[in-house]
């Protein structure tokens, strides 16, 4: 820490400082609360920030922070006092840290100012302002508002009432040892896969001590995201992790209770699949819903406008927040209904909640989609043909193919495909080559729901069309296969791409597109594998060659995604997030 003798002199000091750092300006006669300071300085998901009295610039603002500063110098003199006179508009802005963050966004420099609340941050002009000031700072407790902000603004019901209120603790306790949030969201990580373990035993002692285990992984899981907003340590890597460590250790508790099931002599690997599945939809029915509306230019929706009435209702905000059932909920019942029933039971609970969930959510989508006037724009329409995760056949077939007019094509179009794959999966002989028929059409569909952009009012549903016409064929298939052990092996196979579909939304969410065309290319996009499987369910009619086929297709698809994902985001130039998380 340097002191500039006035801005001429604070021009040239910060000149001198590597390129590579962050830097900050406070005036000297700055009195507020640390807090304040540490959200308007220290926040690395923003290039330059301020609050009254304190400016920072990471390194990519630095450049326009320095000449921000040398405009100001030369306007009110090298030498000149840092207040301004009294006639300027805006108080905050009388101080050299904020003319030049005036100047910044001028300039064209988004400058992040943070909601300080009860926290105090000014510079007073003369002792009495000072007084005043001291008084109001003394009067609030700065690590009390610090802990009540390390908590998410918008939770779930369990979430809220049964962790927040001591896992924040938790998360002071591990801030003060010099814990990082990516080294508690492992630790939930590793805690939740022996928890799968304990699961896997079969015996009831180990659902017993699951129940436990999940409920401290869930804990730890709260207490990462309270972390990083309570040291606001974010980051493009934590985002990930944590996004895509809740999905590995759900799915890893479900096959730790079919194998515990197995070992009970109960086969329940079909329902898991089934569970993953459902959930899976769910959330891209979420993600595609989102993205499709995320800067849509206009929103008249009267069910959007009812469910904002509702939101002033306390009770109906928490009633439609665990009718979603959202994953403290969810994972709660879990960990209670494994400890005291069986596998069967937890995954009928489940699917039976999830699916009500499911309705639930995706009617208020389309009525909101129906009643509103909204134009997407070209962003919207890109994001949803990358979750639609179209591969070489389908984009042949668009490439070919005259684009279908009209509002609600491409969802029909889409459904119409998925329709005629998941029937003839269900109905057709199985092995039979009208299933490979069936899959051949599909893709002839696929293609011509993404052969126009997607900037209808329901062209948000053909990435979850596309989801479940790919994960319901493997199930089914597998189901009915007399290969031994060939739903674990589908199951395999389904999560390594259900993990390229949500990294896919992570990367997009970042601000980074989606993951390069040669992935998709590699993979075979959902439509190459889903006939592909059909093929491999009518030519590999022996007892062992569907699992092995499933089994080699399931580590293929997690090596070539696994490498590029990590590959990514180790050495990814994405901005720091928080991914605040989806409810569900």
């Amino acid at each position: 820490m340097q002191t500039a003798a006035d801005a001429g002199d604070a021009a040239t000091l910060l000149a001198a400082v590597p390129a590579g750092r962050r830097v900050a300006l406070v005036d000297p006669r700055f009195v507020g609360h640390l807090h304040a300071l540490r959200l308007g300085l220290t926040d690395p998901r923003f290039a330059a920030a301020t609050v009254p009295g304190a400016l920072t610039a990471q390194p990519e603002a630095r450049g326009a922070l320095l000449r921000a500063l040398r405009r100001t110098t030369a306007a009110v003199g090298a030498g000149a006092p840092v207040v301004a006179p009294d006639t300027d508009p805006a108080p905050d802005d009388r101080t050299v840290p904020g003319r030049i963050a005036v100047a910044l966004e001028a300039e064209g420099t988004a400058v992040k100012r943070p909601e300080l609340g009860s926290l105090t941050a000014t510079v007073p002009t003369d002792a009495g302002a000072r007084a005043t000031a001291e008084c109001a700072r003394d009067e609030v407790d700065d690590e009390a508002v610090r802990l009540r902000s390390a908590v998410k603004a918008h939770d779930g019901f369990f979430t809220t009432f049964a962790i927040s209120p001591y896992s924040r603790y938790i998360a002071r306790w591990c801030a003060r040892r010099g814990l990082t949030p990516n080294q508690v969201t492992t630790a939930s990580l590793i805690t939740a896969l022996v928890a799968a373990g304990a699961a896997a035993t079969g015996t009831r002692g180990g659902y017993v001590a699951a129940g436990i285990l999940l409920l401290v992984s869930f804990v730890l899981d709260c207490t990462d995201g309270q972390l990083a907003r309570y040291s606001l340590q974010y980051s493009t890597m934590g985002a990930w992790l944590d996004a895509t460590f809740d999905r590995a250790k759900e799915y890893a508790y479900y096959a730790g209770l079919a194998i515990g099931a197995v070992r009970g002599g109960d086969d329940v690997w079909v329902l898991a699949l089934g569970a993953m599945v459902l959930q899976a939809c769910r959330h891209v029915v979420d993600f595609s819903f989102n993205e499709a509306n995320h800067d849509a230019v206009a929103n008249t929706s009267p069910t959007a406008a009812l469910s904002d009435k509702l939101d002033s209702v306390g009770w109906t905000v928490w009633a439609r927040r665990m009718i979603v059932l959202p994953i403290g909920e969810r994972w709660a019942m879990i960990a209670v209904l494994t400890a005291l029933t069986t596998p069967r039971i937890v995954f009928y609970a489940l699917l039976i909640g999830c699916a009500l969930a499911a309705c639930y959510t995706t009617a208020g989508r389309l009525l909101r989609s129906l009643t509103r006037r909204a134009s997407r724009t070209d962003r919207a329409a890109q994001a949803l043909a990358d979750l639609a995760d179209s591969g070489p056949l389908a984009q042949g077939v668009a490439a070919v193919a005259p684009g279908l007019r009209g509002a609600f094509t491409a969802p029909a179009v889409a459904l119409l495909g998925t329709l005629v794959m998941i029937g003839g999966a269900l109905f057709l002989p199985y092995g039979s080559l009208l299933t490979v028929a069936a899959a051949a059409v599909y893709v002839v569909l696929s293609g011509l729901a993404v052969a126009r952009p997607l900037k209808g009012a329901l062209d948000w549903l053909v990435p979850p069309f596309f989801r479940a016409a790919e994960y319901v064929t493997i199930l089914v298939l597998a189901a009915r296969s007399d290969a031994p052990h060939a739903v674990p092996a589908a199951f395999g196979l389904i999560s390594a791409v259900a993990y390229h579909h949500y990294d896919t939304v992570y990367r997009i969410r970042g601000g980074t597109g989606a993951p390069p065309q040669w992935l998709v290319r590699t993979i075979g996009g959902h439509e190459g594998r889903t006939a592909l499987v059909a093929v491999l369910a009518a030519v590999l009619t022996h007892a062992a060659g569907f699992t092995t086929a499933l089994t080699a297709l399931a580590v293929a698809v997690a090596l070539v995604v696994l490498v590029e994902s990590i590959r990514f985001w180790v050495s990814s130039s994405a901005p720091a997030v928080h991914d605040e998380g989806e409810l569900a």
